[in-house]
C-alpha cells in the first residue's frame, strides 16, 4: 500500500505536515515542562532543594531536562527547514476534501487562538464563501467578480465551534440552499477560526460585511444572518462592533436567526474550568496535580469565551482565561429594527418540562439557547412567536432539521408568523 492510499494520509498536503511538526515540537515541548514539574514537586516533598524557577529542576536534573529541550528544538527546526525545501516539489494542487477541512475547523476550534499567535500555517483565515469558493474580498477592490447568482438578498450563514461553511449540509439538508430558494436570495457561507475570541472574530466579519456592501456586483437591499452555536455569538458582536464603527451594512440587516447559540454560555465549558480550579488548586495535592492541571488548559479563547456568552473584547481583557469567575459581561441586547428570532432543541420530550429545562440540546440549555435569564436587564426580549422550540433533538440535529428550515422562511417571508 503507497502512503498516499493510507485511510487519512490522502486527505493531508505537505504544508499540513510542516505545520503539523512545528506543533508537534511545541506539543512535545509542553509535556517537558509538565514531566519536570511533577518531577520537581516530587523532589520538594522528600526535601529536596527548589529550584530557582517555580515547576523547574535544579543540578544535573536540570541539565537533563535543558537539554532535552533543546534537542527537541533542534530537530523540531531542522525537520522544519527540510519540509520548507521540499514543499514546491511535493505540494498538492487538488482541492481540500470535506476530511481534511474537518479536521482543519476542529483543531481551530481547540487551539486556533494558539496557532494565530505561533503564525502555525493551519489556522483558517476568515472567508465569506459562495458554492464553496472564496469570494475575493478586499479594501482595494470596488466591484466584486460575482456570477449571475449576485441578488439584491443575501442570506450569510455562520457556523459554530469547531466546525465549517461545508457542514452547514446536514443529513441531506442545506439550510443556506433552502432558504436561498425561498427567499430569493443568494447564500454565502462564513468560514472562520473559531477559536479565537469571538469578539476579535466578530470585528473581522465586521469589516467583511462592510466590504461586502461596497463590491456586491447589485444593489444589496437585505442582509440575512443566520448563526448555529457560536456563530449566533458571532452575528451579535459583528452587528454591535459595525454599529459602534458607523458601518453602512447594519442599516441592510433585516433578520437575525439564532440556530441554538449559547446567549448567556454553555454549563459545559464552566464545569471544565471549575475541574481546572480543583486540580490546581487543592490543598495537600495542589503540589503534585498542579503541573496536570496545564492539561485541561488546552481550550481556546473561543470555548472560554462559551462560558458566560462573551461578545466583547471587555469581556475578556484583563481576565485569566481559566480562573473561575463571575459572570461580569457587558449586557448587549437584540439590535433594534432588526426582526430576531431564536431557536432552541431539547433531548427531553414534549411533556417533560422540567427534563426540558434541565438537558436542554444537550450542549446548550434551554433558557440560554432562548436568551432568558434571571436578571431582567441581561434578558434577550425575543417575542414568543419568534421563539421556537425543537423536542427530541440535539445541537447538531438543528442543523439538519426540515421542520426548523420551514419556520425559519415563514419567518423570514412574513416577520411576524407565529412559531409552531
Amino acid at each position: 500500500m503507497k502512503p498516499s492510499d493510507r485511510p487519512g494520509l490522502r486527505h493531508l498536503k505537505a504544508s499540513d505536515l510542516r505545520a503539523g511538526v512545528q506543533l508537534a515540537t511545541q506539543a512535545t515541548t509542553g509535556i517537558i515542562g509538565i514531566t519536570e514539574g511533577v518531577h520537581q514537586a516530587v523532589l520538594r516533598s522528600a526535601g529536596g532543594r527548589a529550584a530557582t524557577q517555580p515547576g523547574r529542576t535544579s543540578g544535573v536534573t536540570g541539565l537533563v531536562y535543558r537539554s532535552v529541550r533543546a534537542t527537541t528544538h533542534w530537530v523540531g527546526r531542522g525537520l522544519d527547514r527540510l519540509l520548507e525545501t521540499l514543499l514546491p516539489f511535493i505540494e498538492s494542487s487538488q482541492s481540500d476534501t470535506a476530511e481534511r477541512e474537518a479536521v482543519l475547523s476542529a483543531l481551530n476550534g481547540v487551539l486556533g487562538d494558539h496557532l494565530v499567535a505561533t503564525g502555525n500555517a493551519l489556522a483558517l483565515p476568515m472567508q465569506l464563501r459562495h458554492a464553496g469558493v472564496p469570494l475575493p474580498l478586499s479594501q482595494s477592490a470596488t466591484e466584486l467578480a460575482m456570477p449571475a447568482a449576485a441578488l439584491p438578498h443575501v442570506v450569510i450563514l455562520i457556523h459554530g465551534l469547531c466546525m465549517n461553511d461545508r457542514q452547514w449540509s446536514f443529513a441531506g439538508h442545506d439550510h443556506g440552499a433552502f432558504l436561498a430558494e425561498s427567499l430569493g436570495a443568494t447564500p454565502l457561507y462564513l468560514r472562520y477560526n473559531s477559536g479565537l475570541h469571538v469578539s476579535d472574530n466578530g470585528a473581522q466579519l465586521a469589516e467583511m460585511l462592510e466590504h461586502l456592501v461596497a463590491q456586491w456586483p447589485v444593489d444589496l437591499q437585505t442582509i440575512t444572518l443566520v448563526g448555529h452555536s457560536m456563530g449566533g455569538l458571532l452575528a451579535r458582536s459583528a452587528h454591535h462592533t459595525a454599529t459602534h464603527a458607523g458601518h453602512l451594512w447594519p442599516a441592510r440587516l433585516r433578520h437575525m436567526v439564532f440556530l441554538g447559540s449559547p446567549h448567556h454560555g454553555a454549563p459545559l465549558e464552566r464545569a471544565g474550568s471549575w475541574v481546572d480550579e480543583v486540580l490546581g488548586h487543592m490543598p495537600l495535592v495542589s503540589r503534585f496535580t498542579a503541573p496536570f492541571a496545564k492539561v485541561g488548559q488546552v481550550r481556546s479563547a473561543g470555548i472560554t469565551d462559551l462560558r458566560y456568552g462573551h461578545l466583547l473584547d471587555s469581556d475578556w481583557q484583563g481576565r485569566e482565561k481559566y480562573r473561575r469567575a463571575c459572570d461580569t459581561r457587558t449586557s448587549v441586547p437584540l439590535p433594534d429594527g432588526v426582526k430576531c428570532f431564536a431557536v432552541a432543541a431539547t433531548l427531553a420530550g414534549r411533556r417533560s418540562l422540567l427534563a426540558e429545562r434541565l438537558t436542554g440540546d444537550g450542549l446548550v440549555p434551554l433558557n440560554s439557547a432562548l436568551g432568558i435569564h434571571g436578571d431582567p436587564r441581561r434578558k434577550l426580549a425575543f417575542p414568543r412567536s419568534h421563539q421556537l422550540v425543537v423536542h427530541g433533538a440535539g445541537h447538531l440535529e438543528l442543523l439538519g432539521s426540515r421542520a426548523v428550515a420551514q419556520q425559519m422562511a415563514a419567518w423570514l417571508l412574513a416577520g411576524d408568523a407565529t412559531a409552531t
